[in-house]
């Protein structure tokens, strides 16, 4: 596109432009430059160049791709209104060159002021206001792959952690954006620039078996192009024959992540056929399998079948008579261009408003982006669908009547049906894969043909189906659906998930303090009012992941003090207290015996469930009788540090009957099984609960992220040893790894 070679004024860009045959505004495009070269005085790069270079390398490669004057424009102005705030605004931009080039900088312009938590988080949110201007102006994203491929070519001046850092975020982020818009000249740039500063020793392994081979079979490379050159001439075909050596990061790629050797790379070299029209590819592809055997499997058809960012071609690998694999690429010299320059390219070969609906609709998935992100604002959740719908690799499949859909590698029929539309989505009973009935859940292959079955009877879709899908779109209208249709339901699986992860976080405290927390919560994520803040929990609108660290912070902002006043008093060690206790005979219906406090209520605390023979405590609370712990509860331990309410703690100890499991009372008894998350687990554990008679009051499974299962249990127990016996049955089946008193 353009050399390394260092300018500071403007008539390299104004050869580049003039070469390109198109008008262009040359006297608005000036005025940019010298408004640029004024604000930017006295201002340097790391290399010690002048800034105002950086603009004009910019501008130049956006000049190659052929862009309109304004993109020039804001090219040379995109870094004044950020570096040069003393001296320029948008405003003033505006004024100057208009709202077109002024929308683009402020586009290209990052957050400066945002006030955010952490870096990663700055950082996310200037993305998203990135790709919400380009959303509105593709020429934003445009504008600034040439901008990051500059600051690439230049970025050996950098601090070696800066080079890194640099370097990363290229590779996950606008690499992957330049494949997706087609862009494959900047793309393979960019990947070869951050791979020499990611892995040098690798970059530099694998440019060098390039060079090697190359030159070992550049007799045969010049054989091949006189023999394809010499067949095309004689069947009367225009064309144009260029070579292409892969380039070194898709052959890192290739080896390292598929574990290839570097002899397996058969498309290592490809030559290219370029000719005027699309008839003349298919004669010039007969030609080729004719003078040369193709290699099965190894034929694609981007013609017919475009992808998505609209890149058209006929690929296939053949072996030429030296026993050596080379590809053969195959495509109109319009095909050629956008190949090379992707969406950039519409500004070359179309215009007019057809052409702008054209362009809309290959931008379509930037709206689904910026829907998703609508509905997300939680930076993890907007990663991982930038991630998943643009970042990833794509399947290809069909509908029944014939028309392309491009998902991300890993979707599956229910991420198809919504690909389709919504209704399709939410009336989805069912789905076939070439003609057979298939689960929903089935991950779709290329080429595959799906079919969706719908009923006008169905329920919609199932909450399970949002840990199914792969694509954010699908997961957003799952939600969509669940918003609109189940208010109800969604408060109370809000309300559920809160719950539990309250009890989690503190024990004991009041109906009125855990809603004071919530609502607290619900505010500073800018809902109004408890029920919508569990509806939107219900249906996945706030996710979990973004409220715990918030109840953890409420929680401990209104309750700690309160939980300290309620359960306080003097710090007596375990054993003093239970030397001194001296069962007397006061007889409760709980079979607890409390000193000092006959006939009054008792009632079990949840925060440490005591069992016949536990060495338990009595504390009286305020209105609800007399709470009964285990000695060693960490609430009593902590409570009993506070000296104000040392009467209200008071000596407990069982009847002998309940003791020894005599009487006819079942206790509470919970238990958390960590097992291997395997077939039947749970069918043996209850198996062996029932073979003992106990009984199963509550079951809890959640699966664990290292694919083991955490299996909370509530049980019928008569007392410790009971319990003890329990537990002992249970670590004797096969894949039961550990066993806790108590849910964590």
């Amino acid at each position: 596109m353009t050399d390394s070679t260092v300018h500071t004024d403007i008539r390299r860009l104004l050869d580049i432009l003039k070469a390109t045959g198109k008008k262009y505004d040359i006297e608005k495009i000036t005025n940019a430059f010298e408004y640029a070269k004024e604000l930017h005085e006295g201002q340097f790069r790391v290399s010690g160049e002048a800034y105002i270079s950086h603009p004009i390398a910019v501008a130049e490669i956006v000049a190659g791709l052929e862009l309109d004057s304004d993109s020039i424009c804001a090219a040379l102005l995109h870094d004044t209104v950020e570096d040069c705030s003393e001296k320029t605004d948008l405003h003033e931009v505006e004024k100057k060159f208009g709202q077109s080039v002024a929308l683009l900088v402020d586009g290209l312009t990052k957050i400066v002021t945002l006030q955010v938590e952490d870096k990663e988080e700055a950082h996310i949110e200037n993305l998203r206001k990135m790709l919400l201007a380009m959303s509105k102006d593709v020429r934003v994203i445009f504008i600034k792959l040439c901008d990051r491929l500059h600051n690439m070519r230049t970025l050996s001046v950098k601090a070696d952690q800066k080079r890194r850092m640099t370097a990363l975020e290229t590779m996950q982020v606008y690499a992957p954006l330049a494949h997706r818009l087609g862009m494959q000249r900047i793309k393979q740039e960019l990947e070869n620039l951050g791979l020499q500063y990611l892995d040098p020793i690798g970059y530099e392994e694998v440019r060098q078996h390039i060079e090697e081979k190359y030159g070992e079979n550049l007799g045969f490379i010049e054989n091949i192009r006189s023999l394809i050159d010499q067949k095309m001439r004689e069947n009367n075909i225009h064309f144009a024959l260029e070579g292409r050596i892969k380039s070194v990061y898709s052959i890192y790629k290739k080896m390292y992540n598929q574990n290839k050797s570097f002899d397996q790379i058969y498309d290592f070299y490809a030559l290219r056929i370029i000719v005027d029209t699309e008839l003349e590819c298919y004669t010039a592809l007969g030609l080729i399998h004719e003078m040369f055997n193709s290699m099965p499997g190894r034929f694609k058809d981007y013609i017919s079948t475009p992808k998505p960012n609209m890149y058209r071609s006929l690929h296939t690998t053949v072996i030429g008579r030296d026993g050596i694999p080379f590809e053969v690429q195959i495509r109109t010299r319009e095909m050629h261009h956008i190949a090379e320059y992707g969406i950039a390219a519409h500004w070359k070969y179309k215009s007019g408003s057809s052409s702008k609906a054209e362009l809309d609709r290959k931008l379509e998935w930037i709206a689904r982006l910026i829907e998703t992100e609508d509905e997300q604002r939680d930076p993890e959740e907007f990663m991982n669908a930038l991630k998943t719908d643009i970042f990833h690799d794509e399947v290809f499949v069909f509908t029944p009547k014939g028309d392309v859909i491009a998902l991300p590698t890993g979707a599956n029929v229910i991420d198809f049906a919504y690909a389709i539309h919504s209704a399709i989505g939410d009336k989805m009973i069912g789905g076939k894969i070439n003609g057979m009935i298939v689960p929903i859940d089935r991950t779709l292959e290329n080429g595959e043909i799906v079919e969706i079955l719908t009923s006008s009877s169905s329920k919609g879709p199932s909450r399970d189906w949002l840990n199914i899908v792969k694509t954010s779109a699908a997961r957003s209208k799952i939600r969509a659906w669940f918003k609109r249709e189940r208010r109800a339901e969604n408060i109370v699986v809000g309300r559920t998930a809160v719950e539990a992860e309250l009890k989690k976080l503190v024990r004991g405290c009041t109906e009125a303090q855990k809603e004071a927390v919530v609502l607290a919560v619900a505010e500073r994520i800018g809902i109004n009012g408890i029920e919508d803040f569990y509806n939107a929990i219900g249906y996945g609108g706030v996710m979990m992941s973004k409220v715990i660290r918030r109840l953890q912070e409420e929680c401990e902002r209104s309750l700690k003090s309160a939980m300290i006043e309620s359960t306080a008093a003097p710090a007596v060690s375990v054993e003093s207290m239970t030397a001194s206790a001296k069962p007397k005979n006061v007889k409760s219906n709980s079979g607890i015996i409390v000193d000092g406090e006959a006939g009054c209520m008792v009632k079990f605390a949840k925060c440490c469930n005591p069992l016949p023979g536990d060495a338990v405590i009595g504390f009286v609370t305020k209105g609800f009788g007399i709470s009964i712990h285990k000695l060693d509860c960490p609430n009593v331990l902590e409570g009993r540090k506070n000296p104000e309410n040392a009467e209200r703690w008071k000596e407990a100890h069982w009847e002998e009957s309940e003791a020894r499991g005599d009487g006819h009372s079942v206790y509470e008894a919970l238990l958390q099984l960590h097992a291997d998350n395997r077939i039947g687990m749970l069918a043996d554990i209850t198996t062996v609960l029932a073979d003992m008679r106990v009984s199963i009051l509550q079951v809890n499974v959640v699966n664990k992220s290292d694919g083991n299962a955490m299996i909370n249990l509530k049980v019928g127990c008569k007392n410790v040893s009971h319990y003890e016996s329990i537990v002992s049955r249970l670590r004797g089946l096969h894949g039961v790894n550990n066993i806790l008193r108590g849910f964590a």
